[in-house]
């Protein structure tokens, strides 16, 4: 499986100051093993998608938007407008054209 994966990633809520102000995003990303050359499964998932997005568009401040191997708490993530929850989370298995949105249900005071 050598091709890439284009999925629409969006960021509301105020996750969008993190990345440079910009609220969707197309991403075409590369085969999952040039990216990860010692994965043992052979899909991306959000897991993975995480990991990609804070080396690639992330600009500031990445504990605001995760914590250990996932998002922060206080931030929504739906995959095709669903809780992500309905998917199995980290694990869910990235389909091309997917729309990702991460959403801070967190505000300032």
């Amino acid at each position: 499986m050598g091709d890439t994966l284009k999925l629409h990633l969006q960021f509301a809520g105020g996750a969008e100051l993190l990345f440079d102000k910009i609220k969707k995003r197309d991403v075409e990303l590369p085969a999952l093993k040039k990216y990860f050359p010692d994965c043992q499964h052979d899909k991306w998932n959000i897991r993975d998608l995480l990991i990609w997005i804070k080396d690639n568009l992330l600009k500031e401040r990445p504990e605001l938007f995760l914590q250990d191997d996932s998002v922060r708490p206080g931030i929504l993530v739906l995959v095709n407008d669903a809780d992500w929850e309905l998917f199995g989370e980290l694990e869910y298995e990235l389909q091309a054209n997917d729309v990702i949105m991460f959403i801070s249900t967190l505000h300032g005071g």
